[in-house]
């Protein structure tokens, strides 16, 4: 089973980030438990998005212990280490920010990747909404192949800008699949 936490600040698109994911994996033909939390549905609150895939039904309902993945769309959600609690020395933790992993080894002995996801976006014309860059850089990472569906999936999930949103989704997973780090 694969296991993910998105996080983010509300507006950022942390929970559509993780519709996305949970679309994806299910039109694979995966079983898929997805949920969303949040604080006060307000702009700029923490929004967590938890996601387990499997080739079989999923019966466990409780919050993530052992992520595979964590994605952070704010470095400043990994203050108080609340976030990291599910990351173990294999967990994956994507972090959208300019500065290189080394500045997040104060965190732990976690397998860290940084992309600057705010200028990919607002290189592809969608401003500081991130959800489809980290996607991609995310699904770049696990060694996820099936280009095609993704652009499938992006196109039905984005209402609006949605060849931006591909080709951002497409130049965070590029970066990813590329080793950026």
């Amino acid at each position: 089973m694969l296991q993910f936490i998105i996080q983010g600040r509300g507006g950022q698109g942390a929970q559509t980030a993780g519709t996305i994911l949970a679309q994806l994996f299910f039109q694979e033909g995966k079983q898929v438990l997805a949920y969303a939390t949040y604080g006060g549905a307000r702009k700029g609150t923490p929004v967590s998005s938890s996601l387990r895939v499997d080739d079989k039904p999923i019966r466990m309902r409780c919050d993530i212990e052992k992520a595979d993945g964590i994605v952070c769309f704010d470095p400043s959600l990994l203050a108080g280490g609340n976030l990291l609690k599910a990351a173990t020395e294999k967990t994956l933790v994507l972090i959208n920010s300019s500065f290189p992993k080394e500045e997040f080894s104060h965190l732990g002995n976690f397998r860290v990747v940084t992309i600057d996801a705010k200028s990919v976006a607002r290189k592809n014309a969608l401003g500081r909404i991130v959800n489809t860059t980290l996607v991609g850089a995310l699904l770049g990472l696990i060694g996820y192949r099936n280009v095609e569906l993704l652009k499938k999936v992006i196109g039905e999930t984005s209402p609006v800008k949605t060849a931006e949103n591909v080709a951002a989704c497409m130049d965070g997973y590029h970066l990813a699949s590329k080793g950026v780090q």
